[in-house]
Protein backbone atom coordinates (compact mmCIF):
# COMPACT_ATOMS: atom_id res chain seq x y z
CA UNK A 1 0.00 0.00 0.00
CA UNK A 2 1.25 3.19 -0.92
CA UNK A 3 1.02 5.65 2.03
CA UNK A 4 1.23 9.64 2.11
CA UNK A 5 2.02 11.03 5.63
CA UNK A 6 0.39 14.88 7.02
CA UNK A 7 2.02 15.99 9.55
CA UNK A 8 5.39 14.41 10.36
CA UNK A 9 5.79 14.68 14.20
CA UNK A 10 6.18 12.23 17.12
CA UNK A 11 2.87 10.51 15.57
CA UNK A 12 4.16 10.93 11.97
CA UNK A 13 7.22 8.92 12.22
CA UNK A 14 5.54 6.47 14.17
CA UNK A 15 3.28 5.71 11.65
CA UNK A 16 6.36 5.69 9.78
CA UNK A 17 7.78 3.08 11.42
CA UNK A 18 4.83 0.61 11.80
CA UNK A 19 4.33 1.06 8.40
CA UNK A 20 7.47 -0.05 6.89
CA UNK A 21 7.58 -3.17 9.15
CA UNK A 22 4.06 -4.08 7.46
CA UNK A 23 5.20 -3.85 3.93
CA UNK A 24 4.03 -0.97 3.04
CA UNK A 25 5.86 2.12 1.02
CA UNK A 26 5.98 5.69 2.41
CA UNK A 27 5.34 7.61 -0.74
CA UNK A 28 5.54 11.05 1.35
CA UNK A 29 5.88 13.37 4.27
CA UNK A 30 4.31 16.77 4.84
CA UNK A 31 3.29 18.95 7.15
CA UNK A 32 1.14 20.70 4.45
CA UNK A 33 -0.83 18.73 2.17
CA UNK A 34 -0.33 18.77 -2.12
CA UNK A 35 -2.70 17.88 -4.22
CA UNK A 36 0.08 16.90 -6.85
CA UNK A 37 1.16 14.51 -4.05
CA UNK A 38 -2.34 13.54 -2.95
CA UNK A 39 -3.09 11.54 -6.14
CA UNK A 40 -0.01 9.04 -6.05
CA UNK A 41 -0.89 7.49 -2.92
CA UNK A 42 -3.50 4.43 -1.92
CA UNK A 43 -4.43 6.42 1.36
CA UNK A 44 -3.13 9.68 3.14
CA UNK A 45 -2.84 9.23 6.47
CA UNK A 46 -3.33 12.55 8.53
CA UNK A 47 -1.79 13.60 11.73
CA UNK A 48 -1.11 17.21 11.52
CA UNK A 49 -2.66 20.31 13.25
CA UNK A 50 -6.58 21.49 14.12
CA UNK A 51 -5.44 24.58 11.78
CA UNK A 52 -4.69 22.81 8.74
CA UNK A 53 -6.54 19.17 8.96
CA UNK A 54 -9.91 20.43 7.83
CA UNK A 55 -7.88 21.44 4.10
CA UNK A 56 -5.97 18.56 4.27
CA UNK A 57 -9.30 15.82 4.45
CA UNK A 58 -11.11 17.92 2.10
CA UNK A 59 -8.12 17.79 -0.63
CA UNK A 60 -7.71 14.05 -0.11
CA UNK A 61 -11.68 13.55 -0.66
CA UNK A 62 -11.45 16.21 -3.80
CA UNK A 63 -8.89 14.02 -5.01
CA UNK A 64 -10.57 10.97 -4.54
CA UNK A 65 -7.87 9.76 -2.44
CA UNK A 66 -8.30 7.51 0.88
CA UNK A 67 -8.00 9.56 4.39
CA UNK A 68 -7.56 8.70 7.75
CA UNK A 69 -7.23 11.01 10.66
CA UNK A 70 -6.74 11.41 14.36
CA UNK A 71 -5.85 15.25 14.48
CA UNK A 72 -8.51 16.58 17.71
CA UNK A 73 -9.13 19.97 17.70
CA UNK A 74 -11.32 21.08 14.88
CA UNK A 75 -14.10 18.65 15.19
CA UNK A 76 -16.33 21.81 14.79
CA UNK A 77 -16.45 20.95 10.86
CA UNK A 78 -16.24 17.53 11.29
CA UNK A 79 -20.04 17.37 10.28
CA UNK A 80 -19.05 19.52 7.52
CA UNK A 81 -16.42 16.65 6.17
CA UNK A 82 -18.75 14.04 6.60
CA UNK A 83 -21.38 16.04 4.07
CA UNK A 84 -18.80 16.53 1.77
CA UNK A 85 -17.46 12.61 1.44
CA UNK A 86 -21.02 11.80 0.89
CA UNK A 87 -21.25 14.17 -1.73
CA UNK A 88 -18.25 13.29 -3.34
CA UNK A 89 -18.09 9.68 -2.72
CA UNK A 90 -14.89 9.97 -0.31
CA UNK A 91 -13.36 7.47 2.05
CA UNK A 92 -12.64 8.95 5.12
CA UNK A 93 -12.43 7.74 8.81
CA UNK A 94 -11.80 9.59 12.04
CA UNK A 95 -10.91 8.94 15.57
CA UNK A 96 -9.90 11.04 18.11
CA UNK A 97 -7.88 7.90 19.38
CA UNK A 98 -6.47 5.29 17.18
CA UNK A 99 -5.02 2.74 20.01
CA UNK A 100 -7.03 -0.63 20.20
CA UNK A 101 -7.07 -0.39 23.73
CA UNK A 102 -8.76 3.02 23.59
CA UNK A 103 -11.75 2.29 21.60
CA UNK A 104 -12.18 -1.16 23.81
CA UNK A 105 -12.44 1.18 26.52
CA UNK A 106 -14.82 3.42 24.95
CA UNK A 107 -17.31 0.71 24.87
CA UNK A 108 -16.67 0.29 28.31
CA UNK A 109 -17.52 3.61 28.81
CA UNK A 110 -21.06 3.55 26.94
CA UNK A 111 -22.47 0.60 28.95
CA UNK A 112 -20.86 1.87 32.75
CA UNK A 113 -23.18 5.32 31.50
CA UNK A 114 -26.04 3.29 30.97
CA UNK A 115 -25.65 1.25 34.29
CA UNK A 116 -24.60 4.41 36.33
CA UNK A 117 -27.42 6.63 34.65
CA UNK A 118 -30.21 6.74 36.94
CA UNK A 119 -27.99 6.21 39.82
CA UNK A 120 -27.86 9.72 41.47
CA UNK A 121 -25.77 8.90 44.20
CA UNK A 122 -22.44 9.14 42.26
CA UNK A 123 -20.91 11.93 40.41
CA UNK A 124 -19.13 11.05 37.50
CA UNK A 125 -15.98 12.71 36.06
CA UNK A 126 -13.07 12.82 33.82
CA UNK A 127 -9.27 12.99 34.11
CA UNK A 128 -6.65 13.09 31.36
CA UNK A 129 -3.38 13.60 31.03
CA UNK A 130 -0.79 14.36 28.20
CA UNK A 131 2.27 15.92 27.54
CA UNK A 132 2.91 19.31 27.25
CA UNK A 133 3.26 19.76 23.63
CA UNK A 134 -0.39 19.19 23.45
CA UNK A 135 -1.88 21.95 21.70
CA UNK A 136 -5.78 21.15 22.20
CA UNK A 137 -7.62 20.66 25.75
CA UNK A 138 -9.54 18.43 26.88
CA UNK A 139 -8.30 15.82 24.33
CA UNK A 140 -10.35 14.66 21.53
CA UNK A 141 -10.42 11.02 23.51
CA UNK A 142 -12.01 13.04 26.79
CA UNK A 143 -14.18 15.17 24.63
CA UNK A 144 -15.03 11.51 23.12
CA UNK A 145 -15.91 9.94 26.26
CA UNK A 146 -18.13 12.90 27.93
CA UNK A 147 -19.98 12.83 24.75
CA UNK A 148 -20.49 9.25 24.53
CA UNK A 149 -21.62 9.51 28.71
CA UNK A 150 -23.96 12.12 27.81
CA UNK A 151 -25.71 9.76 24.57
CA UNK A 152 -25.92 6.96 27.22
CA UNK A 153 -26.79 8.99 30.44
CA UNK A 154 -29.35 11.84 31.71
CA UNK A 155 -26.23 14.37 31.94
CA UNK A 156 -26.86 17.15 29.73
CA UNK A 157 -22.89 18.64 29.24
CA UNK A 158 -19.36 18.52 29.93
CA UNK A 159 -17.38 21.47 31.43
CA UNK A 160 -13.53 21.67 31.05
CA UNK A 161 -11.70 22.31 34.81
CA UNK A 162 -14.69 23.05 36.45
CA UNK A 163 -15.03 23.48 40.53
CA UNK A 164 -18.89 23.41 40.11
CA UNK A 165 -21.50 20.33 40.52
CA UNK A 166 -22.79 21.29 37.07
CA UNK A 167 -22.30 19.17 34.39
CA UNK A 168 -19.43 16.27 33.31
CA UNK A 169 -16.03 18.14 34.49
CA UNK A 170 -12.94 17.04 32.60
CA UNK A 171 -9.81 17.74 34.36
CA UNK A 172 -7.15 18.44 31.93
CA UNK A 173 -2.93 18.18 32.91
CA UNK A 174 -0.11 18.50 30.50
CA UNK A 175 2.95 17.48 31.90
CA UNK A 176 6.65 15.84 31.44
CA UNK A 177 6.17 13.41 27.76
CA UNK A 178 2.65 11.53 28.77
CA UNK A 179 1.62 9.39 25.71
CA UNK A 180 -2.07 9.30 27.25
CA UNK A 181 -4.19 8.84 30.22
CA UNK A 182 -7.74 8.56 30.49
CA UNK A 183 -10.01 7.70 33.58
CA UNK A 184 -13.78 7.80 33.84
CA UNK A 185 -14.53 8.00 37.78
CA UNK A 186 -17.94 7.93 39.53
CA UNK A 187 -17.41 8.78 42.98
CA UNK A 188 -19.73 8.90 45.81
CA UNK A 189 -19.56 9.65 49.53
CA UNK A 190 -19.19 6.07 50.09
CA UNK A 191 -16.76 4.55 47.04
CA UNK A 192 -14.85 4.96 43.59
CA UNK A 193 -15.81 3.30 40.98
CA UNK A 194 -13.10 4.02 37.72
CA UNK A 195 -12.14 2.37 34.63
CA UNK A 196 -8.58 3.93 33.02
CA UNK A 197 -6.90 3.86 29.79
CA UNK A 198 -3.18 3.71 29.54
CA UNK A 199 -0.80 4.55 26.71
CA UNK A 200 2.64 2.96 27.37
CA UNK A 201 3.74 4.60 23.96
CA UNK A 202 3.37 6.21 20.76
CA UNK A 203 3.57 2.75 19.22
CA UNK A 204 -0.61 1.42 19.72
CA UNK A 205 -1.94 4.53 18.11
CA UNK A 206 0.36 3.93 15.05
CA UNK A 207 -0.65 0.32 15.40
CA UNK A 208 -4.10 1.31 14.90
CA UNK A 209 -3.94 4.11 12.08
CA UNK A 210 -2.20 1.54 10.17
CA UNK A 211 -4.80 -0.73 10.61
CA UNK A 212 -7.51 1.43 9.96
CA UNK A 213 -5.69 2.34 6.47
CA UNK A 214 -5.12 -0.93 5.38
CA UNK A 215 -9.40 -1.50 6.41
CA UNK A 216 -10.15 1.59 4.39
CA UNK A 217 -8.57 1.25 1.18
CA UNK A 218 -11.14 0.28 -1.46
CA UNK A 219 -14.26 1.45 1.02
CA UNK A 220 -16.45 4.51 0.12
CA UNK A 221 -17.93 6.42 3.26
CA UNK A 222 -17.21 7.84 6.58
CA UNK A 223 -16.36 5.46 8.88
CA UNK A 224 -14.53 5.27 12.39
CA UNK A 225 -12.53 2.47 14.21
CA UNK A 226 -15.83 1.28 15.99
CA UNK A 227 -16.95 0.30 12.19
CA UNK A 228 -13.64 -1.05 11.85
CA UNK A 229 -13.46 -2.98 14.96
CA UNK A 230 -17.33 -4.18 14.83
CA UNK A 231 -17.78 -2.66 18.20
CA UNK A 232 -21.16 -1.75 19.66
Amino acid sequence: MKIGIIGYGKMGKAIEKIALTRGHSIEFKVNDCKTSLIKDVDIAIDFSTPESSFNNIYKCIESNTAVISGTTGWLDKLEQIKKICEEKNGSFLYASNFSLGANIFFELNKKLARIMSDNNTYKVSIDEMHHIHKLDKPSGTAITIAEDIIVNSKHKNWQLNSKTNAGINIKSIREKEINGIHEVKYKSDNDLISIKHEAFSRDGFALGAIIAAEWLVNKKGFYTVSDMLNLG
